[in-house]
């Protein structure tokens, strides 16, 4: 059983959640805590955000935290505290800061089924899997 999970969850798939969710409550010791994280990636180039408005990525931030708040509302763990966060930036630097800062000993990973462009997993899921100091589960959706 872990005692510090992080699942970084991409509010946009919905496929992903409940798998994954299943999976860390099956995971979970009594009294752990699962750390849910989503990300707001950057704009890009500044040619690429001069075409958003001023204040869109507060927006989005806002709107992602609604809706993480939401999600974690409609899914209790019984016998774990769960957190959500929303940062904002790369996705996988942000998963493998998170991971860091919170001390996670498991990180839970949901990556879709890999097509000819992915070969094996998603950049983002790759990119945890080779840097992150903990162990990570991929669950494929």
């Amino acid at each position: 059983m872990f005692n510090t999970i992080l699942l970084p969850l991409d509010m946009a798939h919905p496929q992903d959640w409940d798998n994954a969710i299943d999976k860390v409550k099956a995971l979970a010791g009594r009294g752990a805590e699962l750390h849910v994280l989503s990300v707001v990636p950057p704009m890009g180039s500044s040619v690429v955000s001069t075409f958003f408005p001023d204040d869109f990525e507060k927006k989005a931030t806002e709107e992602l935290k609604a809706r993480l708040k939401a999600f974690l509302d409609e899914r209790p763990v019984d016998g774990v505290t769960v957190h959500g966060h929303v940062a904002h930036g790369t996705i996988y630097e942000q998963i493998l800061s998170a991971s860091k800062s919170l001390k996670v000993d498991l990180i839970v990973v949901a990556a879709h089924r890999p097509d000819l462009s992915e070969y094996l997993l998603g950049p983002n899921a790759a990119r945890v899997v080779r840097h992150a100091q903990q162990s990570v589960l991929v669950i494929r959706t």
